[in-house]
């Protein structure tokens, strides 16, 4: 098997199943005959959800060498479920600083939560380490371009964990979009679904003291100093300004980064951005439950964003509208508007074709994830640009931004893609960067 072509093994992999819930036999029978000096050796920061045994410490299983995390329960849980796969026991600790000065790692794996994004990935590339960081790759728009700094002057492999970059069914709508099968684009429509808030955290729960094996403080870092709640900490961040955009920069950050790439908009991006939201009647939680936003790109495109609470997730996706057909991508599929508009390219072999409608078998939905990690291990390996380079990550994260912006502040904002900057409002500075709580700086 280590002689497939890469291709070749992810797709037999998929195929498989490999990649859900593997023995230590047949996950070394599969992923371990790389010889252990060619392996890419890798740290995790964050093992909770996104960061845990059922995401991304699933994808980069071989590689991992050491796990942090301020929780000291998603620690153990951690190092429990590594050491039941692999027979393996590796480095623990709460302090992502030492991950960066051990001269046996790599890479990092950042997992954490959005306030943190920027410094780590600066301090790792500052390390000499290559990173993976979750998406959105920032918490406000100021902060991509010293990170892309930082890991040009440091040549450091970054990608944005934007996994839709590297799934079959993504690459196909991109494809059939670029070549133009639809004809001219006029109009994208992005569907995001609604928070999840109330299916995590139930009700507000007054605040109290953090628990002993969590240290809160570092957990907020350079965040606002707040009272410790546990319906703010762990999943729930992305549901407060202080530490995240809501599910705009979530499930935005996905949908979004499909419009940039169909678009042809990975170095830039819209002119203007407006927009309305609604929130929680009682302020549960701070981002919309709804928003409607209206996006203009120089070339004439609009692009209408929507956040529907309700929205099965098979319509959450981005429609492109061009004056030949249209086409709607969603995870798992893609439809276009008539059956002669999948002929101009070649279908993957893993995806199934019926009539306009081509569909990723349910066994495969996990492919875009181990093929987007495999991407950042390969480019690791060759120095090449990863599928979702970190320019990339900035700028996907950037139209999540101005979305919120452009709601919170309730005017319609006008944005330079060029000097990354808005015109027209002495107030729009204000929205671009956010204050560090001392003792953290950005630079």
């Amino acid at each position: 098997m280590s002689k497939l072509p890469r291709r070749s093994f992810l797709k037999k992999s998929a195929v498989a199943g490999l990649f859900m819930g593997i023995s230590a036999n047949s996950y070394n029978a599969t992923f371990g005959a790389e010889a252990p000096s060619e392996r890419v050796r890798v740290g995790m920061i964050g093992v909770g959800n996104q960061g845990g045994p059922r995401n991304n410490m699933n994808y980069f299983m071989n590689n991992i060498e050491a796990i942090c995390d301020l929780d000291a329960n998603y620690r153990g849980e951690a190092a429990a479920y590594l050491d039941k796969q692999t027979g393996r026991s590796v480095m623990m600790t709460d302090d992502y600083r030492r991950l960066l000065d051990a001269k046996d790692l790599d890479a990092v794996v950042v997992t954490v939560p959005d306030q943190w994004h920027a410094l780590m990935t600066i301090q790792a590339c500052q390390a000499g380490k290559d990173v993976y960081c979750e998406k959105p790759l920032t918490l406000v728009i100021g902060e991509g371009r010293p990170m892309i700094d930082a890991a040009r002057k440091h040549r450091r492999v970054v990608q944005t964990g934007s996994m839709q970059r590297s799934g079959l069914e993504f690459e196909l709508a991109t494809k059939l979009v670029q070549s133009g099968a639809i004809g001219t684009v006029k109009e994208v429509n992005v569907t995001l679904p609604g928070p999840n808030w109330i299916d995590h955290a139930k009700s507000p729960v007054p605040n109290s003291v953090p628990p002993s094996d969590f240290d809160f403080d570092r957990w907020l870092g350079p965040a606002p100093m707040r009272p410790y709640n546990k319906n703010r900490v762990h999943y729930l961040f992305r549901f407060y300004w202080d530490y995240s955009g809501g599910q705009q920069t979530n499930f935005g950050a996905h949908h979004l980064d499909i419009a940039q790439w169909g678009l042809g908009m990975d170095d830039s991006g819209p002119i203007s951005v407006e927009g309305t939201a609604v929130y929680h009647p009682n302020g549960w939680y701070e981002t919309p439950d709804q928003t409607v936003m209206k996006y203009q790109y120089a070339n004439g495109v609009t692009m209408n964003c929507r956040q529907t609470p309700g929205t099965p997730s098979n319509k959450q996706g981005t429609e492109f509208i061009g004056d030949k057909g249209s086409l709607f991508v969603w995870r798992g599929g893609l439809e276009a508007s008539s059956a002669d508009l999948l002929r101009s390219v070649d279908v993957p072999e893993l995806l199934v074709r019926d009539g306009n409608v081509v569909t990723l078998p349910n066994e495969e939905k996990r492919y875009a994830n181990i093929a987007h990690v495999q991407n950042f291990i390969d480019c690791v390996k060759t120095r090449q640009t990863p599928a979702a380079d970190i320019s990339i990550g900035h700028r996907s994260a950037t139209v999540c931004h101005l979305g919120n912006i452009a709601v919170r502040s309730g005017k319609k904002i006008t944005w330079n893609p060029q000097t990354e900057t808005i015109e027209g409002d002495a107030d729009g500075e204000q929205w671009l960067n956010k204050d560090y709580r001392k003792p953290y700086s950005l630079v």
